[in-house]
């Protein structure tokens, strides 16, 4: 009879509400222990760790700011106490604030980077750090990557408009993040790219609106989060995909449109 394989544990961005929801379960259904990320939503993320724990045996919840360095540079730390080991992170949170090129301004900015792209290196940084030290250095087990990060972009990269102007730098600044880290944390890390089209609805749209736009492709139909969460799992999985960005939007980022889904 085989030993029943280690543990794997993925800390998971945003995993409160929405994608990052959608993400943490699929990923708990496969076994993984999941660490439930929140900066606010504490009733949403308790709801989360609840239910991977009742798919995988084991989550736990980890609050942090991630606009802020200090608390971004101690999450992963706090995840490896509790667990021992992590083996990847989703970052899946993401502000996502509308201005425009008229409206930008030097806050908007900042606020969209450090959490949408600086918080996703840090944590790509701090995983590599781990994962150097369990295998005992640069030197260790070249041949295989130990770990790997997924980075959650958007469509709107290959699809541009001028709406959400900030977030969009934020996302185009994390997509060629992407690629350097693949490049400079390899072996130990790869990192992967996945980009949704418009997926789920907000305030912004009714139902109705809503399911017209999800319309809006080349194949009849956007992603649904299931879709998301299953590519997730896919780049997670895949030993050979690294510094590249899997587009999972039934083909929008093929179509042009002149304002955000939320604008149209």
């Amino acid at each position: 009879m085989s030993a029943p394989a280690p543990a794997r544990t993925v800390l998971v961005t945003g995993a409160a509400k929405r994608l990052g929801r959608e993400i943490a379960l699929a990923l708990a259904k496969d076994g993984w222990q999941v660490a439930v990320h929140y900066r606010d939503s504490l009733e949403e993320a308790t709801k989360t760790a609840t239910d991977c724990a009742r798919l995988a045996g084991v989550s736990a919840l980890f609050r942090a700011n991630l606009a802020n360095e200090t608390a971004v540079r101690n999450l992963l730390p706090t995840v490896i106490s509790h667990f021992g080991q992590v083996h990847a992170v989703v970052n899946s949170a993401s502000t996502f604030e509308h201005d425009t090129p008229a409206s930008f301004s030097f806050a908007a900015m900042e606020k969209h980077m450090c959490s949408n792209t600086g918080a996703a290196v840090l944590l790509a940084q701090a995983l590599h750090t781990h994962l150097r030290t369990r295998t005992g250095g640069a030197d260790a087990a070249q041949a295989t990557p130990k770990g790997v990060v997924v980075n959650l972009l958007d469509q709107k990269l290959w699809n541009q408009n001028p709406d959400f102007f900030s977030y969009t730098l934020s996302k185009a600044a994390l997509e060629a993040a992407t690629t350097m880290l693949a490049m400079g944390l390899s072996p130990q890390l790869r990192v992967v790219g996945v980009a949704p089209g418009l997926t789920l609805t907000s305030h912004l749209l009714t139902q109705e609106k809503f399911e017209a736009l999800h319309r809006l492709s080349p194949l009849g139909r956007s992603s649904t989060p299931a879709d998301v969460a299953a590519t997730v799992k896919f780049a997670i999985d895949n030993q050979s995909i690294t510094g590249t960005t899997l587009l999972v939007d039934g083909g929008q980022h093929l179509m042009k449109f002149e304002r955000d889904f939320s604008w149209l």
